[in-house]
């Protein structure tokens, strides 16, 4: 499906930065980061280009093609994994930031994934996450069809036990990432660290 969906030319998601990572970019700690579910490169790209050593997980071979197009039209490194998120070793404690940017997963998996995740920051590390929640169904603008792969703040706080949230919340903002996000979207924003 996913290779399907970045078969195009186009970036689908665009070709910049998340808007609620960029905010965040001046609060998160150097080093390695691990972008999940990366798909075509927006954010691995960006963080490269901000000098981190940036790591790009996805399951879609064609999306990451496309996101090491970009690096190098950006002139910048980053290194990508072909992975189903399921599969891919999260190593304890190496990660000074962890992204996962509208990575809608199952929720059996998600669990897993999230609990892998706080595990594999270093002490110190960031996780940022922005996500649809199940109000995006009325609003149409992107995101899965179905409940069961959105999220929202109660669930993600137990998900994500362990780590001190400094921003948390549940809101309405306008989306505007190429033509797969177009419009008001109900989303959940985390920055959390670990201890």
């Amino acid at each position: 499906m996913w290779d399907q969906r970045y078969s195009s030319e186009t970036y689908v998601y665009g070709t910049e930065p998340n808007d609620f990572l960029a905010s965040m970019a001046d609060r998160l700690p150097k080093g390695r980061a691990l972008c999940l579910a990366e798909g075509e490169g927006r954010n691995a790209v960006f963080l490269a280009g901000l000098g981190y050593r940036v790591t790009a997980v996805d399951s879609s071979a064609v999306g990451l093609d496309k996101a090491r197009r970009l690096a190098a039209l950006r002139g910048v490194e980053i290194e990508t994994v072909v992975s189903d998120l399921d599969h891919f070793l999260i190593e304890p404690g190496q990660w000074d930031l962890i992204v996962s940017i509208f990575a809608h997963v199952p929720p059996a998996l998600r669990t897993r994934l999230h609990a892998r995740a706080v595990a594999g920051l270093a002490p110190g590390g960031a996780f940022v996450l922005e996500a649809y929640t199940p109000k995006q169904l009325s609003y149409g603008t992107g995101g899965p069809p179905v409940v069961e792969l959105m999220m929202d703040l109660d669930s993600l706080e137990n998900e994500l036990a362990g780590l001190d949230f400094q921003h948390a919340v549940e809101i309405v903002r306008p989306v505007h990432e190429g033509p797969g996000h177009t419009g008001e979207g109900a989303v959940v924003q985390i920055l959390a660290y670990k201890p």
